[in-house]
């Protein structure tokens, strides 16, 4: 198994690890001891934390991935390349600060209206703001020397634990919500400082910058890369964009509404964490050494992937959906927003099978065109959120991401291919939609012949024995296919295992 199937899957264990403590506490704990209001609001203070560390970044975080081969020495120490990622991003902080005190007040009248509770947490932004700053460096230092796991299971497993401690503390009325807020910021700054130490136990960095090792010529070109970069990372945070608009223009409970159908769909992006981290450097090196046949192998190989992984997750979700909004507490409340995940769940396919495109992209000498399809992106992202969300509400919001992602991805893989030559899609994604759509044509007749039949149940045994048999049904049935479909040699690798330890287990 290559670095990239095994880092990958490492990753992809502590995601889902993180998926399955998040997916208690979001539907058993959070719904339980936050009310709407809330929750809208602890969703607010992250999406803008994260957005506002990822202006802050200017661009490291793609600067150091890009340019680490040329810093990559034998002796671990690699010239100070990590000496970089954290000065710019301390720069970049610096002057976030001075702006959002110059703005704060127009930032607190902006919510005051919809969303008070906003005006009284705006001075944890700051802080936060410097923990998901750092929290994402250091992750980013760990990715490009091929370890990712530990960081994964801090930001996955280990903030969550730390938030579900904090939520039930303030469900049982142990802390006041000030408190609860504070701790809630907090647990972002223990994830940073634990991300930091792991680095430092790795023996292999220095944050010494060797400023004798970097030429005049190759200085400029990390600065100019380094803020040019900084306009892409509005490209990966449109849905946090999302989430502030709804804030300002719906308030905080429907808010919380959207943060909970947001979470489930989130679940159909959470291998790419872990694959694209462990991709990208292998694709700045094909790139840096202009070898584009391993670029188009990497791209194909990852786009569909994760088209494949993305959009299975995706179908067993929505399968699902009602019976999980009927067992949560006060789900009914939140069920308002099955339309949001079903949009969402759309937009976060194309994103992850299609985000190589823009890791290619940024890692070419043509990366300054990115800026053009940022621009897009973004004026996209505002002008439709802006229209959608008072025609449709939270459904608005979750088209306005679809609809931009595809607009977005159309223009930038039509640059791609035609400057780069290089291609993301394959015979084998035909195959894979095909597939999909065959499951959901199944699913459809599974509902209207089998599902009565479990009619003479109690509602809530009946919902809940026709959602495992045809889920159950659903999974044969893709594994099957997938194994005469023989997708790609990871895949029929991985099948093969999977059919092994079945055969031992049955053995013993």
């Amino acid at each position: 198994m290559g670095v990239i199937a095994r880092q990958s899957i490492r990753g992809a264990l502590a995601n889902y690890l993180g998926v399955a403590i998040g997916f208690f506490t979001t539907f058993f704990v959070l719904t339980d001891c936050l009310t709407q209001e809330e929750i809208g609001l602890t969703r607010v203070l992250v999406d803008a934390a994260m957005l506002f560390s990822g202006l802050a970044q200017l661009g490291t975080n793609a600067s150091i991935v890009r340019f680490f081969p040329f810093f990559r020495s034998d002796d671990g120490r690699n010239h100070g390349i990590f000496g970089w990622s954290i000065l710019i991003p301390f720069i970049g902080f610096s002057i976030f600060t001075l702006l959002f005190f110059i703005f704060k007040q127009d930032i607190i009248d902006i919510y005051s209206q919809k969303s008070p509770l906003i005006a009284n947490y705006a001075y944890l932004l700051l802080p936060l703001t410097f923990f998901a700053l750092y929290l994402t460096v250091f992750e980013t230092n760990a990715s490009i020397l091929l370890r990712i796991t530990v960081p994964r299971l801090v930001r996955e497993v280990g903030i969550r634990v730390f938030n579900l401690v904090c939520y039930i503390l303030y469900g049982n009325g142990i802390i006041s919500l000030d408190v609860f807020v504070l701790l809630f910021c907090l647990g972002y700054g223990v994830a940073m400082l634990i991300n930091f130490l792991y680095l430092l136990s790795l023996g292999r960095i220095t944050f010494r910058i060797d400023w004798g090792f970097i030429s005049r010529r190759r200085l400029k070109e990390m600065m100019l890369y380094t803020l040019f970069m900084t306009a892409t990372v509005l490209a990966g945070n449109i849905p946090l964009i999302n989430s502030l608009f709804l804030g300002a223009h719906t308030g905080l409970a429907l808010t919380g509404v959207y943060t909970i159908a947001f979470y489930i769909a989130n679940i159909v992006e959470v291998p790419y964490r872990s694959l694209g981290a462990i991709s990208r450097p292998l694709v700045s090196q094909a790139v840096r050494d202009a070898n584009w046949d391993e670029v188009n192998r990497l791209g194909q190989k990852v786009s569909l992937h994760q088209f494949l992984v993305s959009a299975l997750i995706f179908f067993f979700i929505w399968i699902n959906l009602e019976p999980l909004f009927a067992v949560i507490p006060h789900g009914e409340e939140y069920a308002g927003g099955m339309g949001v995940v079903f949009i969402l769940g759309l937009a976060k396919i194309v994103n992850s099978s299609l985000s190589i495109g823009t890791d290619i992209l940024n890692y070419s000498r043509l990366y300054p065109f990115s800026l053009l399809f940022i621009a897009l992106l973004t004026a996209s992202a505002i002008i439709l959120n802006n229209s959608l969300i008072p025609l449709w509400g939270i459904n608005g919001a979750a088209s306005a991401t679809l609809f931009s992602y595809v607009l977005y991805f159309l223009c930038l893989l039509l640059f791609v291919g035609g400057k780069l030559r290089v291609g993301l899609f394959c015979r084998k994604h035909t195959g894979v939609l095909v597939l999909m759509l065959a499951l959901f044509g199944l699913d459809w007749l599974w509902s209207r012949l089998l599902t009565q039949l479990f009619a003479p149940l109690p509602p809530m045994a009946a919902l809940l024995a026709d959602a495992v048999l045809k889920s159950t049904a659903m999974l044969a049935v893709s594994l099957l296919a997938l194994r005469r479909m023989h997708v790609s040699d990871d895949v029929d690798a991985l099948l093969g295992r999977l059919t092994l330890r079945r055969k031992g287990v049955s053995g013993e």
